[in-house]
């Protein structure tokens, strides 16, 4: 009997790579989505990357709708892999639309799985959950937790994840016949892009090699590539060692000159910036720039991340980030989304 896995946020970046990998090792998926007029390009988009798309099935739920129906997705499940969450390419005017359905969402699938007698949850959170409010000048691990009531060090997301990812722990240590869990915190997530429709770590690649950013903000994050990202899910979804843990997927700092380094090599042509901006610039440039807010927390910051958990405890190995980098540019040329 093939093992059935119940994935939700289908359609996102990092859902649709979950998807093929598992489609590819053998698995059944059961992929949720908010709109089942996103079925037939989803499926399209995960038919051009494996042949296996005859073990998929698709199914409309919302983080929002009521336990009941759930309840009835999560029938006959094995595992469930819950990517899905609110992600804005901007910061919302109000901050409970991504935390209410990120935290009541989490909980309905949790509350599902038990009922349902799902072995194990693997829980998408992020990094964003652990590096915050804290210090801007440290190497974070595991233990660490983001400061939510720190809102000048924090945004409306990474409260978001954090109160979520807290909400699920509690449930799990409260509820008797409760499922494993174990949670993921990635960093930045780039690598290639699988359709035009995408809200993610990528539009970093993108703003450098469209001409859109003049020059470089003193920006550092800690990026993964998503194939790297969705290996380590299915490395703690099949192996017990993960149970009742948390694992940071992230494969370095990379400075916004760093990766626009690696991209005016493998472009030279492009028009990629090489200068720096200064700080009070960057804050003016997000003025006009929305997307470039959630960064701002960034500014000189030196907010590291320690691996040594994920690649130590489960064999993970990610691929390296300059490929990461380029793959996600060739897919963003390929599918003209940048010309």
């Amino acid at each position: 009997m093939m093992k059935k896995v119940l994935l939700t946020g289908i359609t996102g970046f990092l859902g649709s790579h979950t998807a093929i990998q598992l489609l590819e090792k053998g698995y059944e998926v059961v992929g949720t989505l908010r709109d089942h007029e996103r079925s037939a390009s989803i499926r399209q988009v995960i038919v051009a990357h494996t042949d296996k798309v005859e073990h998929l099935y698709l199914e409309e739920i919302d983080l929002l709708s009521d336990l009941t129906k759930w309840e009835e997705v999560m029938e006959g499940i094995d595992y469930v892999m819950h990517i899905a969450s609110p992600f804005p390419t901007a910061l919302p005017k109000h901050e409970n639309d991504l935390i209410i359905p990120a935290k009541q969402g989490t909980l309905s699938v949790l509350k599902a799985a038990t009922a349902k007698g799902v072995k194990k949850v693997v829980l998408t959170s992020s990094a964003g959950a652990i590096v915050y409010g804290v210090s801007r000048d440290k190497q974070f691990d595991e233990t660490d937790w983001t400061d939510e009531t720190n809102r000048r060090d924090t945004t409306p997301y990474f409260r978001s994840k954090t109160i979520a990812e807290k909400a699920a722990w509690q449930y799990i240590e409260n509820t008797p016949n409760a499922p494993q869990l174990v949670t993921i915190q990635p960093g930045g997530i780039i690598g290639p892009v699988l359709e035009k429709d995408f809200g993610t770590s990528a539009n970093l690649v993108k703003k450098l090699i469209d001409g859109s950013v003049p020059a470089l903000p003193n920006i550092k994050l800690e990026l993964v590539d998503v194939r790297s990202v969705a290996n380590l899910h299915i490395k703690a979804m099949e192996d017990d060692k993960a149970n009742g843990e948390r694992f940071i997927a992230a494969n370095g700092l990379c400075s916004f000159k760093d990766v626009a380094d690696v991209l005016r090599k493998k472009y030279p042509d492009r028009k990629i910036p090489s200068k720096m901006l200064p700080n009070w610039l960057v804050r003016m440039f997000s003025l006009i720039d929305k997307e470039m807010r959630p960064l701002l927390l960034e500014l000189g910051a030196n907010r590291s991340l320690n691996t040594e958990k994920a690649t130590q405890h489960l064999g993970w190995q990610p691929i390296p980030l300059q490929q990461g980098i380029i793959d996600c540019a060739e897919s963003l040329i390929n599918l003209k989304i940048v010309k």
